[in-house]
């Protein structure tokens, strides 16, 4: 492996939660934060949601799935601020909402293969979403919404840790929830996220389009709390234009998760802990992360 490569294998990583990491496979989007629940708009109204992320990296795969060799590791805590206005009109017969996040970023990685430690910390890019619509029927739930991430944070092409990604990406997203039994004890959900890229101007690669889905099966019990499984897979579906390499990443991962709503506080409050089993790297990082992924988050109804 080049030193070019070692230089660019993390300089997406971490660089934004999505609600934001675990870390995306090659675009914004980070994997893992939603879990339970996730495709299901909320009612009308203005909601505060923080996602607390701790992600620990325990090694760095190439495009078959290899370790990299010598000692590389590293870590990302994020805390991601998002803001949702469900506005309560309608489209389409779908209820209507916009957001934003704002995500902050403290990336360290300890990289033998490139011969050094990496590290930055800010504000990461911002999103905004002009489009959010959520259909609602007596046993399921379904969602649309798109925005673009911009490109508002600090990148150096020379640090991998850097809180910015360097380039833009539009997100596009699309989920449903099935409620199980009439009283909405048991659900699966599934929320896909579909990515297209900007150029990176101080590099002039066009990361690849992907694709990730984040899944759940979550009982809830009669005290109000629920708990699940949960996991995501991702994948990057087109090669960098313009990187040296034809590779494209992908992550999967399994976890559980619980939740609890203080309906009277308009509070609820989730946590999670994800293990990913499997990584390949490729296109502009070179290499993908592996590790563990812890997550909290807080629903504040304002």
């Amino acid at each position: 492996m080049t030193l070019q490569h070692s230089f660019r294998l993390a300089a997406l990583l971490g660089t934004t939660l999505a609600a934001t990491p675990a870390l995306a496979v090659n675009g914004h989007y980070v994997p893992g934060i939603e879990g339970l629940s996730a495709a299901a708009a909320p009612p009308a109204g203005l909601y505060y949601r923080a996602y607390l992320m701790r992600y620990d990296i325990d090694s760095f795969r190439d495009a078959k799935g290899d370790a990299a060799p010598g000692s590389n590791s590293g870590s990302v805590n994020a805390l991601a601020h998002r803001f949702i206005w469900m506005t309560g009109k309608t489209f389409l017969g779908a209820d209507y909402g916009v957001e934003t996040i704002i995500p902050m970023l403290d990336v360290e990685l300890d990289l033998d293969v490139a011969g050094r430690s990496f590290d930055d910390y800010g504000v990461g890019d911002v999103f905004v979403g002009p489009v959010i619509l959520g259909w609602h029927g007596e046993q399921w739930d379904a969602t649309f919404a798109a925005g673009h991430w911009f490109d508002t944070a600090d990148f150096d092409a020379d640090n991998p840790a850097s809180a910015g990604k360097g380039y833009g990406t539009t997100m596009l997203t699309l989920g449903g929830m099935w409620h199980l039994d009439a009283k909405k004890t048991w659900n699966v959900s599934a929320l896909s996220r579909y990515e297209v890229k900007t150029e990176q101007d101080d590099t002039g690669i066009t990361p690849g389009d992907s694709w990730l889905v984040e899944w759940g099966i979550g009982h809830r019990l009669e005290n109000g709390l629920e708990l699940g499984l949960v996991g995501y897979d991702a994948w990057q579906l087109e090669a960098d234009e313009g990187a040296a390499t034809t590779a494209k990443a992908e992550r999967h991962a399994i976890g559980v998760e619980a939740g609890y709503l203080w309906p009277s506080a308009g509070v609820m409050l989730k946590g999670a802990a994800y293990h990913e089993y499997d990584a390949e790297g490729g296109g502009l990082k070179g290499l993908e992360s592996e590790g563990d992924a812890i997550r909290l988050q807080l629903t504040k109804f304002l």
